[in-house]
């Protein structure tokens, strides 16, 4: 007897709104929520149900009554199937719209806190080919489409290089043209994968953990250099160099061209060695003059343009004289410490990753600026008493904490010694709404300003300027 399917189907249902994670909004007929993958605010559609929860739905609009006027033509042939652009079925003013309105629903109905008028959301000029890092996996057992699932054909050419598809840890999308990295990006992918097909190079397989070739990584800078980054799951000499040589040869004006071996059962480079091929085993990045090294295990902003923004945000919320201490926690390679360095009597830099806190150290000293500090360490380990009574009592806090925000012993240690203004900087406006309300008691929200990073997804950064109440 078939299995009766107990998946709800609903008819004629209106999407209101945007959620997290890119997912579009609606309300069920019963009252729950209803998040939609491939709905846009506007469109009233029928909405098949995929899982049902105690107060909300997850589902797929199968049949549209209605487009909503907030659409748009998405550019990408990806568009659908590659998880990577959410939003690019969206008007860009509607994405930055919905962003800002995230922010603020976050800060006020987690935060709980009295708000500002809030600063309107600063858009990204380039919303495509922003991006200065893309990695992309080998595969050869490629996605394949509904259309050649159905079409009964044995089909031999299952090499791929691309993207994961969403949730599926082994499929993998084979990419023709990605939209998020600018030329030369999607010719060099092109090429390795052409050239690795045409000469035998066998794809990685993730069952079964075989193959030669496993990710490949591009990094460009505002500058026009650009990094290569080829990651092998076993030593073959003669394969790889034939690879590496081709890639150097069709494409002279890479600046770094690096391999790493790696036959662990994951992709992170972190814990292995990065041998470099041809060139440096870096790049540089510039901003007001800075230069900044970056290394193939190196955290950078991944769309400069913005960064640039972000850090000019961050440097006049500090509203620093000259005169101030500043204690730049989760620093990574320094760039914001060594940003604001030229305002500041000294900047302290804190940071848990030992290789960003060499690059830090380094970049500085090229970059002549001889007022940073940088220590390495477990941020609620290292941020304590002892540390602020050797290093001193700051006058402005910056933070740029990972997604899940700020340690609650590093809320505590801030509030324990109650610097005169934070500059609070956030990937995640939950999170961060979390903390500001742990910090309320103290200090008030002057200022709110959201920094679009990242056009065509739901991602927004967002950056705070707390005052020490009197």
């Amino acid at each position: 007897m078939a299995r009766r399917n107990k998946n709800k189907l609903f008819t004629e249902i209106e999407v209101i709104d945007a959620g997290a994670k890119g997912k579009a909004i609606a309300k069920s007929p019963d009252g729950r929520v209803i998040f939609i993958d491939n709905a846009v605010p506007g469109d009233v559609a029928d909405v098949q149900t995929t899982r049902k929860r105690k107060s909300y739905y997850q589902g797929t609009a199968t049949n549209f009554h209605k487009l909503s006027d907030k659409r748009t033509e998405p550019v990408c042939q990806h568009f659908g199937t590659c998880g990577g652009c959410k939003w690019q079925n969206m008007d860009y003013k509607f994405q930055l719209n919905y962003k800002q309105n995230e922010v603020e629903n976050n800060l006020r109905r987690l935060g709980k806190i009295e708000l500002p008028e809030i600063t309107p959301i600063l858009g990204s000029e380039d919303i495509y080919f922003y991006r200065n890092k893309m990695e992309f996996s080998f595969s050869d057992s490629r996605w394949l489409t509904q259309e050649e699932i159905q079409s009964g054909e044995d089909i031999q050419n299952r090499n791929a290089l691309g993207f994961h598809i969403p949730g599926m840890w082994d499929k993998i999308l084979d990419i023709k043209k990605c939209h998020l990295q600018a030329d030369p990006s999607n010719a060099i992918r092109n090429f390795v994968k052409e050239f690795a097909v045409e000469n035998g190079l066998a794809f990685f397989n993730t069952r079964n953990q075989e193959g030669l070739l496993r990710t490949l990584m591009i990094r460009t800078t505002s500058t026009g250099e650009i990094m290569i980054l080829v990651q092998f799951f076993q030593e073959n000499k003669d394969k790889r160099e034939l690879l590496l040589n081709a890639i150097a040869e069709k494409f002279p004006e890479i600046t770094s061209l690096q391999y790493v071996i790696n036959s662990k059962a994951n992709d992170t480079i972190y814990d292995q060695e990065i041998i470099c091929f041809k060139g440096r085993d870096h790049i540089f990045e510039e901003m007001e003059g800075l230069k900044f090294k970056i290394n193939a295990k190196s955290f950078y902003q991944t769309n400069s343009d913005q960064a640039y923004n972000l850090y000019k945000i961050t440097r006049n919320y500090a509203n620093l004289k000259g005169d101030e201490l500043v204690y730049d926690l989760y620093t990574g390679t320094g760039t914001i410490a060594q940003f604001v360095a030229k305002n500041a009597k000294k900047v302290i830099g804190v940071e848990a990753v030992p290789e960003a806190i060499k690059d830090a150290k380094e970049n500085a000293e090229r970059n002549q600026i001889d007022n940073v500090e940088f220590y390495v360490g477990d941020m609620k380990k290292v941020f304590t008493e002892s540390f602020i009574n050797k290093h001193g009592h700051p006058d402005v806090i910056i933070t740029d904490p990972p997604r899940d925000g700020m340690h609650k012993d590093v809320v505590a240690q801030i509030i324990g010694i109650l610097p005169q203004r934070i500059v609070y900087v956030s990937c995640n406006s939950a999170t961060q709404a979390r903390d500001l309300a742990l910090l309320d008691e103290h200090y008030q929200v002057t200022s709110v300003q959201a920094v679009d990073m990242f056009p065509q997804t739901h991602h927004v950064e967002n950056v705070v300027c707390l005052e020490r109440r009197k």
